[in-house]
């Protein structure tokens, strides 16, 4: 997911509005939000709690919600949140800590919250939201959970990142923009506060951005496509979006034959490689037990007791250990601001998958 980097002329800069993402002159600084406890203890209590639901939800499909409250509950949902705002800075570590434990908990929860924070670090490090409209998130997301996230994939685009101008339009009009698509792969779709829609305008040298959009602007559908087992809740879903009408300082476009992806993201995006490992050591925990309570009567023992066993075990274990070793020494490298963090960061994701997928 990338943001734009720079502001363009828009119309409401015409109409003498203060510029996208800039603070408005004269505001007052932000209060500091409530501090955040990311202890390890921390995170696996909300991780066991969102536990609890994850059966629930994956069997039904539904989203959420109550995985999305606790997570909420303890602050998570705001991690990311820039200085300015009353937030503070999350390190590629503790990004790493705090999904591995959501993910262990409840991948579907995990990757809805993912969301939103990467959205909070995007606009931290390159602001394109409209200053008031985005304090009205800060400030509203103390109160409830505002699940954000970037809607980018298409059926015929695929994800953006590999290259070419999404099929989903925006127009200018007299009083804003409207916009007209569909997008694929949309998580968090039904509980999301605002889409992020990657779009582009029909001009030569189009203007490509997200254009953000209140999710109860009339013209969206949301078309329940996903229902992928373990992953069913979290509400990766198409969604259609038919005449849609937002403010122009909703987008800020730049040309397309200027976009540069926001590498720097990768520090923090690496976090979300952290759900893959959190989903093994959940299997791993499941695997212990049904070992330890399982008596054949032939054997009259645990089967944790034998060779077999154990061996399995140990193989599951350094799989695991290898994945989280490539994360975190990612991690460090950002963090020490290493040349070939960003580089390390690419092959991460593969590399962690393999690690903890066998295992």
């Amino acid at each position: 997911m990338t943001a734009p980097s720079e502001a363009i002329a828009s119309s409401a800069a015409e109409a003498g509005s203060v510029p996208v993402g800039e603070a408005v002159p004269g505001a007052t600084p932000a209060a500091p939000l409530p501090e955040v406890d990311i202890s390890d203890a921390a995170l696996a209590r909300v991780g066991a709690q969102i536990a609890a639901t994850t059966e629930e939800y994956d069997r039904s499909g539904e989203f959420p919600w109550k995985g999305v409250q606790a997570v909420h509950d303890v602050g998570l949902l705001r991690l990311g949140i820039d200085p300015r705002y009353g937030g503070r800075e999350l390190s590629p570590t503790d990004s790493i800590r705090v999904f591995l434990a959501l993910g262990k908990g409840d991948p579907s929860v995990a990757l809805v919250s993912a969301m939103t924070v990467f959205q909070h670090v995007l606009q931290a490090r390159d602001p394109f939201w409209p200053d008031e409209l985005y304090r009205k998130v800060v400030a509203d997301s103390l109160d409830r959970p505002v699940l954000l996230n970037a809607i980018r994939a298409e059926p015929e685009l695929g994800a953006p990142a590999r290259g070419g101008l999404p099929a989903t339009k925006i127009r200018r009009t007299a009083d804003g923009w409207v916009i007209n698509g569909r997008k694929g792969f949309a998580t968090s779709s039904e509980g999301l506060s605002y889409h992020l829609v990657w779009a582009a305008t029909e001009e030569d040298d189009p203007l490509l951005g997200h254009v953000i959009i209140p999710a109860d602007t009339p013209g969206i559908e949301i078309v329940r496509t996903w229902d992928h087992f373990g992953l069913r809740a979290s509400s990766t879903h198409d969604v259609i979006y038919t005449d849609v009408e937002v403010p122009a300082v909703n987008f800020r476009g730049l040309p397309a034959s200027t976009q540069t992806p926001d590498a720097g993201f990768a520090a923090v995006g690496i976090g979300a490689t952290a759900l893959y490992i959190g989903v093994g050591r959940a299997a791993q925990e499941f695997f212990v037990r049904f070992a330890n309570e399982r008596v054949p009567t032939a054997l009259g023992r645990p089967i944790a007791t034998t060779e077999r066993i154990q061996t399995i075990a140990g193989e599951i274990e350094a799989q695991l250990v290898a994945a989280e070793e490539i994360a975190f020494g990612v991690a460090r490298r950002f963090e020490e601001g290493a040349p070939q963090a960003v580089e390390r960061s690419i092959l991460a994701k593969p590399l962690i998958a393999r690690a903890a997928t066998p295992a």
